[in-house]
């Protein structure tokens, strides 16, 4: 898996088998690296606040990066889930999805919810994940927001 971005306790991929399709806005996922953290409500307030910051910064850059990659984003969507992991008997690990959103799309369309039914309908078969240009783009919007001060760490108190 591509890794985009990595901090003390989370990474960011983009999303192999997305639930919202590159040319419909994108989707990135940041995970926990512990894995017995299921969910916000078990991170620590510095790990809290890293984890904030680091899915702003993501979705900022999503935003900011397919826009210039000619794919109209005018929402990011941030969603917290992990109940999937329960279809395989497994315990879920902390992760963000995060979803460009973009009007008039035929999948996923802003302004409704993203849809996410079980993958064994077929409904993300179609679905195209970020590609090598999209995901330079987005790290290239990555380091322009680290060096604008905005996502400082002095500045989260991290």
């Amino acid at each position: 898996m591509i890794e985009i971005y990595k901090t003390e306790n989370f990474t960011v991929h983009p999303h192999p088998k997305p639930f919202v399709s590159r040319e419909e806005g994108g989707h990135l996922r940041v995970y926990s690296l512990d894995e017995s953290i299921q969910d916000c409500t078990m991170l620590t307030p510095r790990q809290a606040i890293e984890y904030i910051r680091l899915y702003s910064m993501m979705g900022e850059a999503l935003y900011k990066g397919m826009n210039r990659r000619g794919i109209p984003v005018l929402k990011i969507n941030y969603q917290e889930m992990g109940n999937w992991a329960w279809k395989q008997n497994k315990k879920p690990v902390l992760h963000m999805h995060v979803f460009g959103r973009v009007l008039g799309v035929k999948y996923q369309p802003l302004p409704e919810s993203v849809y996410l039914p079980d993958r064994a309908t077929g409904f993300y078969d179609p679905f195209i994940p970020l590609n090598d240009e999209d995901i330079k783009v987005i790290k290239e919007e990555i380091s322009l927001l680290e060096k604008s001060g905005r996502y400082e760490m002095k500045k989260w108190g991290l």
